[in-house]
């Protein structure tokens, strides 16, 4: 899932990652694919059926997608990444610069609820918010707030772009 939310369906959006997560199929989200995956996974794994994303449902008492405290539109910021994670592994370090063009992230307080079960932290920012996550005991199944994919831009190919289409390529 890519970024630019909202998305024009996000139920079709949602059915997707659903289906890449319980499935096996490897999937990647960034920015709105970050904050669409945790959507997903609060109202299908974790029974939050009212789970919202305030940038659809401003008023809701569930928005577990907020604004967020400083907005990273055309910022560029460190990420520390947990060792061990997919992320940096793919990464080959435990420390990076990403690109972001993003308002909204994980409502902090439902943080440690959110990350009790096989969905983990992988990275954060300097201020220790939340900036990639994974699904543990899935191929590939990982999302993060930043955008990897505009290294491009400088003509780089990402690593975890690159770690994404290996995991693609290596699917059943």
């Amino acid at each position: 899932c890519v970024p630019a939310s909202p998305y024009r369906d996000m139920n079709g959006a949602l059915t997707a990652i659903r289906y890449a997560r319980e499935n096996h199929v490897p999937f990647l989200g960034t920015c709105g694919g970050f904050q669409h995956a945790l959507l997903e996974y609060a109202r299908h794994h974790l029974g939050w059926s009212d789970a919202e994303h305030a940038e659809t449902a401003p008023d809701s008492a569930r928005a577990i997608i907020t604004p967020l405290s400083c907005s990273l539109v055309e910022a560029f910021a460190p990420i520390r990444l947990l060792a061990g994670s997919r992320i940096a592994e793919a990464y080959g370090a435990l420390h990076t610069q990403e690109r972001y063009r993003c308002r909204y992230g994980l409502r902090k307080e439902l943080e440690a609820e959110v990350f009790a079960g096989p969905l983990k932290v992988s990275g954060y920012d300097d201020e220790d918010e939340v900036r990639a996550m994974e699904l543990q005991g899935h191929p590939f199944f990982v999302a993060t707030l930043f955008q990897p994919e505009r290294a491009a831009l400088q003509g780089h190919t990402p690593p975890l772009v690159r770690a994404f289409v290996q995991a693609c390529a290596t699917a059943n």
